[in-house]
């Protein structure tokens, strides 16, 4: 469990509006007018009496005989709950997307971290100078949360039509930060992440450097959650001889997964991944 001074740190997140998506997903207006949650089958992961609720969606025409690839998406931490809805503010209507479906069919996740719990492990120290200072502990136990992610990361890529080779996990500040500890934790499995406004203990990239693509997103001006972790992780990364990208958007704040989602090469170079 996380300690009060985290609980109380994440809670005064702002919970920042769904965006308008352009680029290759010309039509995203229409998707969510139209209901886009409809899309993600609602499902309840269960482990030894814990649960953790979880949005699927399937491509469409799905032929169970074919073999897929599985996205894995975080979300924040003003998303968590036990209603099995607002994990989908931020970032599954990208995929719901008529035209993403179609040029991209991919099986995709959506996971939701209980109310009292985080996806990584954290502490949050006292810092002099007032900005926030987060100690990540990706060695440590995992949280509750992050026990129950990977046993339902286990068991779907165990499902004969998923495609072991094409397996990517992305989130966004709490489930950045979840990005980069699940990667430690299972290095084997992902073949591309995608972290935005998130971070971790750069010491844990020797674990994944050669075997995960990376492209990390952060705004400049985030105050929320400061961008030198990103940059830290890609730093060390790319000195272990691993393959990371960074963007750093000059102008934007807490909120980067906004200029994120409208990156016109997101998606080519995520399904472009490969074990």
């Amino acid at each position: 469990m996380l300690n009060q001074s985290v609980k109380k740190f994440w809670k005064k997140l702002p919970r920042l509006c769904l965006i308008g998506m352009v680029g290759i997903m010309p039509s995203i207006n229409k998707v969510v007018g139209q209901g886009f949650e409809s899309l993600y089958e609602a499902k309840v992961f269960t482990h030894k009496g814990k649960t953790l609720p979880y949005r699927i969606m399937y491509p469409k025409n799905f032929n169970p005989e074919q073999k897929y690839p599985l996205v894995i998406f975080l979300h924040g931490s003003g998303e968590r709950g036990n209603d099995n809805q607002k994990q989908l503010v931020h970032g599954a209507s990208l995929f719901a997307n008529d035209s993403v479906r179609s040029r991209f069919p991919a099986i995709v996740v959506f996971p939701q971290c209980p109310e009292d719990d985080f996806w990584a492990n954290i502490k949050e120290n006292p810092n002099q100078q007032g900005y926030r200072s987060i100690e990540f502990l990706p060695e440590s136990k995992p949280t509750a949360a992050m026990d129950l992610l990977i046993r339902l990361v286990n068991g779907l890529k165990r499902e004969s039509y998923v495609d072991s080779r094409r397996i990517y996990v992305g989130g966004l500040s709490m489930g950045g930060m979840g990005t980069f500890e699940l990667v430690a934790r299972m290095p084997k499995v992902f073949a591309a992440a995608f972290p935005i406004c998130g971070g971790s203990n750069p010491e844990s990239a020797k674990r994944y450097a050669h075997k995960v693509k990376f492209w990390v997103f952060h705004g400049a001006k985030d105050d929320v959650v400061p961008p030198q972790y990103s940059i830290d992780m890609v730093s060390s990364i790319r000195k272990l001889g691993g393959d990371a990208r960074l963007t750093v958007y000059p102008d934007a704040g807490h909120n980067s997964w906004d200029q994120a989602f409208r990156e016109p090469e997101l998606l080519l170079w995520l399904f472009s991944c490969k074990k």
